[in-house]
């Protein structure tokens, strides 16, 4: 109790010697009064003496004798005397003891600056995870360690040798901590008297029971209720989806990873390593247990290694379709904030962290020394390099060095003195580049001025580095048009998002833009010109009605089909030359569409309402009526007409075609501003006449209105988005492009050649004694027995970013003199820079059969798919360390519905040499 004793429970201060041991020899607690007796006994020198002090008798220090509990708040020399093991088993040799009294036996403890002997020892409770109402009483010193509990736990509770168990601190009815470090003492857990440890064992499935934090609170069953009552079909549901789950039987690692949200990159390299056989059976067998190093301040105090530990045993437990990594995630996340959230990310990056987490936290080292490194100075490289090897492996050694680590041989000559330093460096992984090409393929419309053509896709091939005009040429050499006849679009949602300008670069054209081509009929646009060039749209009314903020409602509009840009002579720049040039082009481009059917439905009332006109000609001469009615038209759209009031028309034919020119001319000031640049002139169905008679003046009926509006497709207030937008069907031109392949010796040659440093990063030549732009070979000195190799596809320039889809034929097996390595996995993506999907192929160590890993979808897969263009990250396992399957190769075809693998690859590579592909690795 606090204020009955001492700090910890702990008597007999003693100043610390210069030299000592955590543990000292214990001493023994004597009951005061019988050694306070026995102490006259001896000072009388007579045997007989009537004080003789008889039988050991410490019952006056116990609470309760049956139990043998020490009373409270016991005081050193009026309560008890401590004395030494040797005098102690003196006395009980002479005297002997009274009853079944235990010896009370204590601990010295070695605390900073002093000693202390524990009197009070830390009393617990023990119990399992699954009864916490059978919990036993259990003293431990403060100098055990947890291992020492969980060994009395193992003990008490017949735990099975091969039960892998964790345990909890409680210390209260809400509050649980894990006891991650077991070779922490109880002291340096904070463990003290009243406690509970839990100790929880895994379940057959990989995964932790839960009741351990359930069962400290009716709470959760009460929820439960609460769920029964007003969900009980999602509970039945929930149910039977957990039956399934338990009684599923599958083959251990062929186990999907849920997506928890853009995840698929942690998914990818999880499932490649999951497949790793010597890092998978060292988690499996549990031998990370007794090398998590808690104490490391490059680590992340085990918890990685624990979390990752979990994902695989579920993984490898047979039991799982599919796993979520929650809990991975969020371990993740903690320790590297990049990957918190839900954003996209690189599954190399996830591995290297991860990689790198897993061997801070399994470092066999407590305790990294300083070591000071030395150039070769003319020694051999076999020892250089051993003497590197030795210095790493002093302050790194874990499974991941054991299983990942190589030597680079690193040498470098300054172009001055040419001094030569050669060193020797390890590595992860390698990091190989792909041979760069020049050239990139862009797809592109073309629109020609013919209106009977419809625009035809080409696939090009341009200067990677080139400009707009090197797209007009390389366009113009398939269509036969002059370039400088060509304007270039960006187009989106129906409008013009960009015009380029034929200077500006083709890097800041990405792949998946929309580009159209248009064919001019002039070669240049001058701002005084006899010709303009209009930009298009294309607008339809809508099936709902528009309440503005604006004077009266109207009908909503949306954008249809794509876009046109048309040069026109100034001249034809009034409303009748434009409706006659706009629907030459659209009756022609558009046949078999529906613009067709509103022409055929308009060009019918037109000649209906031209033979009553015909009729009633000079039955109204009022010409107030003839003039009000001269502005209504009909509204053509799919053959639909609505009605609308005239007073709501525009101005006369006069002025309107007068507006319209002037936004014409606008629009050809293209170096003015983009308001300008992109001013386009759009169609708009027409409005019908009024229901009444009209003046005997002869007019054609009108399919669509002309009117002049911003780049945006709107006028000055906003229209409506929505509506049924018309798709036009493009004739594509089939091009066959064949894609660039390279062998994987190429990228490895292209990694060991001599470059250059750059300025940014100089050498400093120890005899020169400055910086120095030295050149520098990397070869590979020793291969781990796990190879993980790289392919950099994503490129980044000071010029342009870009993802390099070049086709690198790997072989499944290759050679490594003096091994040989076999493939095991890919890490595979597909997309571009912005957004993409990871995926990944892995051989089953236990049957020897591929699989494709999809997020929680697992097919089968042959050798024949694995290489593509999407292939990531490869991992090589070294043969003579390769343990063969111990299963029969399975027959069935499908694990998990889903797509078939072959379903899923965005392009496969034919010709492969299958067993037979080999690639050499060797350096110089």
């Amino acid at each position: 109790p606090s204020g009955c004793e001492p700090p910890l429970a702990l008597r007999g201060g003693r100043k610390r010697p210069a030299v000592g041991s955590r543990l000292r020899p214990g001493r023994y607690l004597l009951e005061q009064r019988w050694f306070e007796q026995w102490s006259e006994y001896v000072k009388s020198g007579d045997q007989n003496s009537s004080l003789f002090p008889g039988p050991i008798d410490n019952s006056e220090l116990f609470d309760e004798l049956e139990s043998c509990h020490l009373k409270d708040c016991l005081v050193e020399n009026e309560d008890f005397t401590l004395i030494p093991a040797e005098a102690w088993h003196k006395l009980l040799s002479w005297y002997g003891q009274v009853g079944d009294q235990p010896a009370l036996e204590r601990k010295v403890v070695d605390l900073p600056s002093t000693l202390k002997v524990e009197v009070y020892p830390v009393e617990v409770f023990l119990c399992l995870h699954s009864n916490m109402d059978n919990a036993v009483t259990v003293q431990f010193s403060r100098v055990d360690t947890i291992q020492t509990i969980q060994k009395r736990m193992r003990a008490e509770f017949e735990v099975p040798d091969n039960a892998e168990t964790r345990l909890w601190m409680k210390s209260s009815d809400t509050s649980c901590e894990r006891l991650r470090n077991v070779h922490a003492s109880v002291l340096d857990s904070c463990l003290s008297s009243g406690m509970t440890v839990i100790m929880e064992m895994r379940n057959a499935d990989g995964t932790w029971p839960i009741q351990i934090l359930m069962n400290l609170k009716n709470a959760w069953f009460r929820f439960c209720l609460y769920c029964l009552r007003f969900s009980i079909l999602t509970c039945a549901f929930r149910r039977n989806s957990m039956e399934e789950q338990e009684s599923y039987r599958g083959q251990p690692g062929v186990c999907g990873l849920t997506n928890l949200g853009n995840t698929c990159f942690m998914n990818s390299a999880l499932q490649c390593l999951s497949n790793t056989p010597p890092l998978t059976e060292y988690f499996l067998q549990n031998a990370y247990l007794e090398e998590l190093n808690f104490s490391n301040p490059l680590g992340m105090k085990g918890e990685i290694a624990e979390a990752y530990a979990d994902v695989i045993k579920q993984m490898w437990s047979g039991r799982h379709f599919s796993v979520v990594p929650r809990v991975f995630k969020t371990k993740v996340g903690h320790f590297a904030s990049q990957f918190l959230g839900y954003q996209q990310h690189d599954s190399q990056e996830l591995l290297s962290f991860l990689l790198d987490g897993l061997h801070e936290d399994l470092n066999r080292v407590k305790n990294k020394e300083y070591i000071e490194l030395r150039d070769a100075e003319g020694r051999p490289d076999q020892e250089v390099a051993e003497e590197a090897w030795r210095n790493h492996r002093r302050r790194n050694d874990s499974v991941i060095v054991d299983t990942f680590h190589g030597l680079f041989k690193s040498t470098l000559v300054c172009p001055e003195c040419r001094k030569v330093s050669v060193t020797f460096d390890p590595f992860c992984y390698l990091s190989v580049p792909l041979p760069v090409s020049k050239e990139r393929v862009m797809e592109v419309f073309f629109v020609s001025l013919d209106p009977v053509a419809k625009p035809i896709q080409h696939r090009l091939v341009v200067p990677k580095a080139g400009r707009v005009f090197d797209l007009c040429v390389a366009l113009s050499l398939a269509t036969g048009v002059s370039a400088d006849q060509m304007m270039v679009a960006d187009v989106f949602n129906h409008r013009f998002y960009k015009i380029y300008h034929t200077d500006e670069f083709l890097s800041s054209i990405l792949d998946r833009d929309d580009i159209f081509v248009y064919e001019l009929s002039c070669v240049s646009v001058e701002e005084d010109g006899e010709e303009v060039v209009l930009a298009v749209y294309m607008r339809e009314h809508g099936h709902y009605r528009d309440y503005g903020p604006s004077s009266t409602s109207s009908y909503g509009t949306s954008l249809f089909g794509h876009p046109l840009l048309m040069s026109v002579r100034r001249e034809q720049c009034t409303r009748d030359g434009l409706y006659d040039l706009f629907l030459q082009r659209l009756n022609s481009r558009h046949e078999g569409s529906r613009c067709d059917q509103v022409q055929n439905n308009g060009q019918q009332d037109a000649s209906d309402a031209e033979e009553r006109a015909e009729e009633e000609a000079g039955s109204d001469p009022d010409p107030e009526r003839c003039s009000s009615s001269e502005e209504g038209q009909s509204v053509c759209s799919s053959g639909d007409a609505n009605t609308q009031d005239p007073a709501d028309e525009e101005t006369a034919d006069g002025q309107r075609a007068s507006e319209t020119k002037e936004e014409g001319d606008q629009s050809t000031q293209q170096e003015e501003d983009d308001e300008q640049l992109e001013m386009p002139v759009r169609a708009k169905p027409c409005k019908r006449p009024a229901a009444r008679k009209c003046c005997p003046l002869k007019r054609r009926k009108t399919l669509f209105t002309i009117q002049a509006v911003n780049a945006n497709g709107t006028t000055e207030r906003g229209m409506g988005e929505d509506g049924n937008a018309l798709s036009f069907c493009y004739h594509s031109m089939e091009v066959v492009y064949q894609q660039t392949t390279v062998q994987l010796q190429e990228c490895i040659e292209l990694f060991t050649t001599v470059e250059t440093l750059e300025e940014e990063n100089p050498w400093y030549c120890p005899v020169c004694k400055k910086h120095q732009l030295a050149t520098k070979k990397l070869d590979l000195w020793s291969l781990p027995e796990v190879l993980i190799i790289h392919l950099k596809r994503f490129s980044y320039t000071k010029y342009s970013r870009e993802k390099l889809d070049t086709i690198v034929d790997f072989p499944l097996r290759c050679a490594a003199p003096p091994s040989r390595y076999d493939l095991i996995a890919v890490s595979n993506h597909y997309g571009g820079l912005r957004d993409g999907h990871y995926t990944s192929y892995a051989r089953n160590k236990d049957n020897g059969q591929w699989y494709y890993f999809d997020d929680s979808k697992v097919t089968d897969a042959k050798e024949e798919q694995i290489v593509t263009n999407a292939a990531y990250l490869l991992f090589y396992h070294r043969q003579d360390k390769i343990r063969h399957p111990t299963l029969p190769n399975p027959t069935n075809s499908c694990l998990t519905s889903g797509q078939p693998a072959d379903d899923v690859i965005s392009s496969n590579h034919e010709g492969l040499a299958g067993a037979a592909s080999c690639v050499s690795m060797e350096t110089d």
